[in-house]
């Protein structure tokens, strides 16, 4: 039986069939932060009413949100309007045909492994399946791959996704930890673990472990 919610995301998601639509997403999804329509018509070439209008259709479709800022950083009278700027919303979707309930299936494993006191077992066991990267790869391409959406800076990745945000929201020790096991593996698989080094370093709005390059001696 499909459920309204079912409906409600697949609703969701047949928005990104436009083109345009999809790679207006696209930019949004990999900018650092909010962005405006005028960086999003300045990447696609297109208008800025036709940025706009399908901006607001995918927020419409709730893959955007909206918030208000002025970008010259001036603030009073004679500051003009907030610009109009937009984000990822923080909802899931996801469309299974038939319906399957992976979701429950991980919250009640989860659930059991807690109150089994494994989370050990669980560590090493997502530091293993971590290591089975492939050598090659340069750290940011690694995490892209794994879809945690990294920021590099100088000397510091910040990883503006978490794949298991809902589930580390219930159970945050146990998946937070379960994550930073699974990059360190990647980083060790990869190679890459003599150059960055993964830390629990949680804060609102992207995932609970971040990289730092490790100083040469």
């Amino acid at each position: 039986m499909t459920t309204s919610d079912d409906l409600d995301d697949l609703d969701a998601l047949a928005s990104l069939t436009d083109q345009v639509r999809r790679r207006a997403y696209r930019v949004v999804a990999e900018g650092t932060g909010p962005v405006g329509r005028d960086e999003v018509a300045e990447t696609l070439g297109v208008g800025r009413t036709l940025a706009a209008f399908h901006l607001d259709k995918l927020v419409a479709a709730g893959l955007l949100e909206v918030s208000y800022a002025r970008r010259s950083g001036k603030t009073g009278p004679g500051a003009g309007r907030p610009a109009k700027l937009y984000h990822l919303a923080a909802a899931e979707h996801a469309v299974s045909v038939p319906p399957r309930a992976y979701r429950t299936a991980a919250e009640l494993l989860a659930e059991a492994i807690e109150q089994a006191g494994a989370e050990n077992t669980l560590f090493k066991v997502a530091r293993r399946h971590g290591s089975r990267a492939a050598a090659g790869e340069g750290v940011t391409e690694l995490l892209t791959g794994q879809g945690y959406a990294p920021v590099a800076g100088h000397d510091r990745i910040e990883l503006r996704n978490c794949p298991f945000h809902r589930l580390a929201d219930q159970f945050p020790p146990l998946i937070c930890g379960m994550n930073l096991a699974m990059i360190d593996g990647l980083l060790a698989g990869a190679g890459l673990d003599s150059e960055w080094t993964a830390r629990m370093d949680p804060a609102p709005g992207r995932c609970c472990v971040t990289l730092s390059k490790n100083q040469s001696d």
